[in-house]
């Protein structure tokens, strides 16, 4: 429970995860030792009651970035209730993170750094990963921010 211990200390708690069955989506997929996580917004243990906007219009990149954190705190709640134990994430593989900006937007790399950083944190070398961020019109209900991973499991 390494992880758990390092989030507990900066004064993160994983949300629940619960997959509804009613539909095709689920949190993760583990295929031989790679886990392929779902797009997540940011965490509901965030503080905020919701987040609904664009980064660079209703957010500043600031807090753009505060968001991605909070993507990551997603998947680590994602990746727990597929393995069970974040302690069996071995390397961080490759994170996709989708911005929704206005066209004018420049600093998606700057944002999805948020969740880059927190992984890095957590996981030292092994948080280190292959990235693209990039800038979306529109993503759902609202989201300034949501990213997926690719997460390499013991």
């Amino acid at each position: 429970m390494r992880i758990e211990k390092k989030l507990e200390e900066m004064g993160i708690e994983l949300p629940a995860v619960e997959p509804n069955t009613q539909i095709a989506l689920i949190p993760g997929v583990k295929v031989g030792s790679l886990l392929f996580l779902s797009g997540c917004g940011p965490a509901d243990t965030s503080g905020r009651d919701s987040w609904h906007g664009k980064v660079g219009v209703d957010y500043s990149t600031e807090e753009g970035v505060e968001a991605a954190k909070w993507c990551g705190v997603s998947l680590l709640a994602a990746a727990k209730s597929v393995v069970g134990d974040l302690d069996r994430v071995k390397r961080v593989v490759k994170v996709l993170g989708m911005v929704n900006a206005p066209p004018d937007f420049e600093d998606q790399p700057r944002v999805i750094n948020g969740c880059s950083d927190l992984f890095v944190e957590l996981f030292g070398e092994m948080g280190r990963h292959a990235r693209s961020a990039v800038g979306m019109g529109s993503l759902p209900m609202g989201l300034p921010v949501e990213i997926e991973a690719i997460f390499e499991i013991e």
